[in-house]
């Protein structure tokens, strides 16, 4: 893991280039915001992610403030988001961290009319049911506990915006979906296919 390390400033250095994040009509490449203090944790992410294929671009950064920073959540500006924060498909956050904590992350972004929709996965070591429910309530997609497995890597990308244009001129797709996380909480993302399957037979 010591040698994987010193790529960790490329990763940051890299967030606003790349073929990736203009497609925005590739089915293949989700950018993921990893904001974690542990840079060791920060390190067992991107690896993953990167084992998954091609398909991940990882633009990872150390504390709540540097993600604020990132999406332009710290000037205050409801109406004007920065470019980068639109090539982000989600945010992958560590709960505890120092000053700006992931659920003070999560509460900002979901503040922000701009940045509401994004969607933000939580994880953290510790297994707390009122942590979880806090999270999920004001908005969270998912929430993972750490040390994140292969399996995690498929619910995180479950849970990330489409970045291909899906059949979403239909009015009626967004409804079953919002029912499904009304009614099913945390296990929402698993359904989304079942609503594909649903939408298919209409």
């Amino acid at each position: 893991m010591g040698e994987a390390r010193e790529g960790e400033g490329e990763e940051i250095g890299n967030k606003g280039g790349g073929g990736g994040g203009g497609g925005g009509g590739g089915l293949g490449v989700v950018r993921v915001l990893v904001v974690d203090d542990s840079p060791v944790d920060r390190k067992v992410v991107e690896m993953l992610l990167k084992k998954s294929g091609e398909m991940f671009e990882v633009i990872a950064v150390d504390s709540g403030k540097k993600a604020m920073d990132f999406l332009g959540l710290n000037e205050g500006k409801a109406e004007s988001p920065k470019s980068d924060d639109q090539k982000i498909d989600v945010i992958l956050s560590d709960y505890c961290m120092p000053e700006i904590t992931g659920y003070d992350l999560l509460k900002a972004v979901k503040d922000n009319i701009c940045s509401r929709s994004m969607p933000v996965v939580m994880m953290s070591s510790e297994n707390d049911s009122q942590r979880i429910s806090r999270c999920l309530a004001i908005g969270a997609e998912d929430f993972l506990l750490k040390p994140l497995q292969v399996k995690d890597i498929q619910r995180l990308r479950n849970s990330a915006r489409p970045t291909a244009p899906a059949p979403s001129q239909d009015p009626k797709r967004k409804l079953p979906v919002d029912l499904i996380a009304q009614s099913n909480g945390s296990e929402r993302r698993p359904h989304l296919a079942g609503v594909a399957a649903f939408l298919l037979e209409l």
